[in-house]
């Protein structure tokens, strides 16, 4: 199998015509995300034309601290990108989120890396590549999963109120919440799963055979991938809602919420 056909810049850059149809619907459609729009495609070019040129000197210079510094600054932005849109959420609750996404994503990571892949934590070709996928799957899920949390005990305040005057614990009103949020974090992989193969093919499969792998070691891998990020939103957003509602009551039992002024 030939390998992936190169592109040169020219025909490369006819790619961003395709917005110009986006940006038109959205004009007349009245969406106002116009300037969003145009500022994220010119930030992930900048971003991805970036780490194009740092993985390129990573795969070039093969060092352990070049991976662990990649995986740092990897794990730290993806909890700076699930708290963002949360920073009324109080400390404690904010350092469960931030553990469960950093342990939970690169015990998965380490786990597929040596046990499936069967090469070492620190070859970059795959730790990196695979972290991307398991670690930002990991950030979307519990970014959701807080979103859903939040906002289903702020839209159920009344009905927290009456259970509590009535004497009910705290955590077990709290756990139906929970219960929703994980939900809600797990469905898209696991739609992603009904429709893998059948309806569409995944970006890691599709690349792989573009660039001359064959067809099934590509479905191995993408198979292996779907199932790591499972279990990774699943463990991220289960220790982060499991330990961080904890922090919404005190030991009297007392309800106290999730806010850093409650």
């Amino acid at each position: 199998m030939n390998g992936a056909a190169k592109l040169s810049v020219v025909s490369f850059s006819l790619i961003y015509l395709l917005l110009l149809v986006v940006l038109f619907i959205m004009r007349r459609a009245k969406v106002d995300k116009t300037r969003l729009l145009i500022i994220a495609s010119v930030r992930m070019t900048v971003q991805m034309v970036l780490v194009g040129f740092i993985l390129q000197y990573i795969l070039g210079n093969p060092h352990p601290v070049f991976v662990i510094l990649f995986l740092a600054s990897m794990v730290a932005f993806s909890i700076h990108r699930a708290l963002a849109k949360h920073r009324d959420l109080n400390r404690r609750f904010k350092l469960y989120v931030a553990g469960a996404l950093s342990l939970s994503g690169l015990t998965v990571l380490a786990y597929f890396v040596c046990a499936v892949v069967g090469k070492s934590f620190f070859d970059a070709q795959f730790t990196i590549p695979l972290a991307g996928m398991i670690i930002g799957n990991s950030m979307t899920g519990v970014s959701l999963a807080l979103k859903t949390f939040t906002e289903g005990v702020d839209g159920g305040r009344k009905q927290i109120e009456a259970l509590l005057n009535l004497g009910v614990p705290p955590r077990e009103i709290l756990h139906p919440f929970l219960s929703t949020a994980l939900e809600t974090a797990l469905l898209p992989t696991i739609n992603s799963m009904l429709g893998l193969g059948i309806i569409f093919l995944p970006g890691m499969m599709t690349g792989q055979i573009l660039s001359g792998t064959l067809p099934t070691t590509a479905i191995m891998y993408q198979i292996a991938v779907i199932i790591a990020n499972c279990t990774s939103v699943c463990l991220t957003t289960f220790f982060s809602l499991s330990l961080g509602y904890r922090t919404m009551y005190n030991g009297r039992n007392q309800y106290i919420g999730y806010r850093k002024e409650q």
